[in-house]
């Protein structure tokens, strides 16, 4: 309500208003930015891979690169029409799109080809779904420790060796591996390890620890340091912030059109238990996590969805344009829309959330 008091939000200009409302996304996303500056600052380790071309290396059985005939040696040349560059550009575009068909380019013998693929649906952290087709660098995880008298030093299992397979199924990421040890207690294997240059075969049989199995070997994927300086760190912030910007708006655009399944959406509930799983990684994961909410906050808060600041500014906009403020019930039939649209979204994240809880969605005989 309007009092006239000169200090009172409405009675200002509404270039003082715009201001006033658009600080608060500035800061979220300027917060994101400092502390993505800390993170690359502090110096991280990332996948070897991540900024090499997307040449596939690897084709999993049954999946969906193989049903469109992807091959090993093709390069990915785009994805939706959209350019991919590297491995990491790549595993963006084809996540947020599970069960959704899309055109995907592939450089074959010197010859661009296209082939239509429906990712598969692959769960994350928090059970949050992510598209998949089974395509991966031609990457293997290798041996950093191995503790004397257990199952793998007893095996011929060394220092080094990287895991190629196991029972003849590719070994890509030391979660591959572990996740077979633990699938074969007391029962025996058959190890493809890379040697000095040289390929063997060992026959290893984890023992049981628990209800798993274990062979006291700590499998780590191939990683790279980056170490940036001051500048350095500030250039990728604003690199990193402007490609994850990117991907919030396509996956709004993608709501839109429905080319993005409102099930990756997350609420306070997925949060929470995100940053749980964070935490648990260490301080650099959790403020990484923190400046990607940072990020989604203040761009979120920008949508012309009135009820939220972007609403506000639309409205201001749209009172600009035509030259006359709107009346008071105009505004808020305008605001109550927005209300509305906004408790549909809410209603829609927390049903998620909900749904990565096991015992929750048991007790949904619908899904």
């Amino acid at each position: 309500m309007r009092t006239g008091q000169s200090d009172e939000f409405l009675s200002k200009t509404k270039w003082e208003r715009f201001q006033v409302l658009i600080m608060g996304p500035v800061m979220n996303m300027l917060l994101a930015l400092v502390l993505t500056v800390a993170v690359l600052y502090g110096g991280i380790d990332v996948p070897a891979y991540e900024d090499q071309p997307p040449v596939v290396g690897v084709v999993m059985m049954n999946s969906a690169a193989e049903r469109a005939d992807i091959r090993p040696g093709d390069r990915i040349v785009s994805v939706a029409q959209r350019s991919v560059k590297t491995w990491e550009e790549f595993f963006i575009a084809i996540g947020g799109r599970p069960n959704r068909e899309v055109s995907i380019e592939i450089l074959r013998d010197g010859k661009i080809l296209n082939r239509r693929v429906t990712p598969d649906t692959a769960t994350g952290q928090a059970r949050i779904e992510y598209g998949e087709i089974g395509v991966f660098p031609n990457v293997h995880p290798h041996l950093l420790a191995i503790s004397p008298g257990e199952p793998g030093e007893r095996g011929g299992l060394k220092i080094g060796d990287v895991i190629l397979a196991v029972e003849g199924k590719p070994i890509l990421f030391h979660s591959d591996f572990r996740e077979v040890i633990a699938s074969h207690p007391d029962k025996p294997m058959m190890v493809s390890v890379l040697r000095d240059g040289s390929s063997l075969t060992l026959s290893v049989t984890p023992r049981h620890k628990g209800s798993i199995g274990y062979l006291g070997v700590t499998p780590v994927d191939e990683t790279k340091s980056i170490k940036p300086s001051a500048v350095e760190a500030v250039t990728m912030s604003l690199k990193r912030n402007a490609q994850y910007a990117g991907l919030i708006f396509q996956t709004i655009w993608g709501l839109i059109t429905r080319e993005t399944s409102p099930k990756q959406l997350m609420g306070p509930l997925g949060i929470a238990q995100l940053s749980g799983e964070s935490a648990q990684l260490g301080w650099m994961a959790l403020i990484s996590l923190m400046a990607s909410i940072s990020l989604n906050l203040g761009l979120l808060n920008l949508l012309p969805i009135p009820i939220l600041d972007g609403g506000h500014i639309f409205i201001m906009a749209l009172e600009g344009l035509a030259r006359r403020d709107f009346s008071t019930r105009i505004k808020e039939k305008m605001l109550l829309a927005g209300f509305v649209v906004l408790m549909m979204l809410m209603v829609t994240v927390i049903y998620n959330d909900l749904t990565r809880i096991s015992w929750i969605e048991r007790l949904m005989p619908w899904r």
